[in-house]
């Protein structure tokens, strides 16, 4: 699985002000619900950073404005599967017939259907302070949205049947004071309901490996942060024997909140190619490396619950030393200290 970089041209002449640019109600059809080898679902992080470095390089570096980290809200979730029974399959398109007439191989492919609102970590210039030359900012963004793909799907228009205005996108400037900027958060928050904002739980991943660690038997293999990962990925039924009654009692483990296993980055598998040394590249002029997925938990909350805009915010690290590229988010902040290296799951940790 390769990674490129690009490095983003970026405007340093202009005096950077905090702000958020929240792209509310997309609706999102056909996005690529195979967000890696051992996951399914929603899509990885990392196609929304990948489409927050898309919508800057659009915008190039005279629109004022850059990004840094995002913020996922998801309102609706419609995955295109067969229906009945504990078995889904999915729905997959027959493609048309070959120039020999022929007919195509069905490529099996995992398609959803999405209504989520994004939220942008920005820096603006001098020229966006005003009002309403940031709302004539927002609009062109959204103009320009319109147009582009979302973790694969498209971006489609908003509903005119429905009675509701569709909201609009909006690039609000951040308050300076932490009172004032936790009442902007609050307001803007309920605006986003109902929804769920997906953030990482990394501190739930190390507890429950020192949990399994410290119940494990003796002369048994020490348990890895894949028996964890695994662990907290499925539903565990335990039985139970009733102190009064001797009957046999079957309790599903109790959990924290609704957590989901998730792709969060990229690890390397080999050292950095030059450009244009390996050949059938997406683009020959930027660098190239195979990797394989990194995997954390991560956890659907109410945006109403979370107190602050950055624990909403997921922003793409780069480790040049380990060679891990990693989507990182700050709401576990009561979370053990653990380094980058510690806080992830490849795959070849499975041997």
């Amino acid at each position: 699985m390769p990674i490129e970089a690009t490095p983003v041209a970026t405007d340093t002449t202009a005096t950077p002000h905090a702000a958020w640019l929240i792209l509310p109600r997309l609706r999102v059809q056909n996005a690529n619900a195979i967000s890696s080898p051992m996951t399914w679902g929603f899509p990885s992080v990392t196609a929304f950073t990948g489409f927050m470095t898309a919508l800057e390089r659009k915008l190039g570096p005279d629109a004022g404005i850059r990004f840094s980290a995002i913020g996922i809200i998801c309102h609706g979730f419609e995955a295109q599967v067969t229906q009945g029974g504990y078995t889904r399959s999915f729905a997959l398109t027959r493609n048309p017939v070959l120039q020999d007439g022929s007919t195509a191989a069905i490529v099996e492919e995992g398609r959803v259907h999405l209504d989520i609102t994004l939220v942008l970590q920005a820096s603006i210039s001098d020229a966006l302070l005003d009002d309403a030359q940031r709302q004539t900012c927002a609009n062109a963004i959204a103009q320009q949205v319109a147009g582009m793909r979302l973790a694969g799907g498209s971006v489609m228009p908003s509903m005119t049947q429905t009675r509701q205005r569709s909201p609009k996108a909006k690039l609000v400037r951040q308050e300076s004071g932490f009172e004032q900027r936790e009442k902007q958060f609050k307001r803007l928050s309920r605006q986003w309901l109902p929804g769920f904002a997906l953030v990482s739980r990394d501190d739930v991943l190390h507890a429950r490996l020192a949990d399994m660690q410290n119940s494990a038997a003796p002369g048994t293999p020490a348990p890895t942060l894949l028996d964890a990962w695994l662990d907290v990925a499925r539903l565990n039924i335990r039985a139970s024997l009733h102190p009064d009654t001797q009957a046999v009692e079957w309790k599903p483990d109790a959990r924290p909140g609704w957590l989901v296993p998730m792709p969060v980055g990229f690890a390397a598998l080999s050292e950095l190619h030059a450009a244009g040394t390996v050949s059938g590249t997406r683009d020959p002029r930027v660098p190239f490396r195979f990797v394989e997925s990194v995997y954390s938990i991560g956890q659907w909350i109410s945006p109403h619950r979370l107190s602050d805009c950055t624990h909403l915010m997921w922003q793409p690290t780069y480790a040049p030393d380990t060679g891990l590229y990693r989507c990182t988010n700050p709401y576990a902040e009561h979370a053990a200290a653990a380094t980058p290296a510690e806080t992830y799951v490849p795959l070849s940790i499975a041997d």
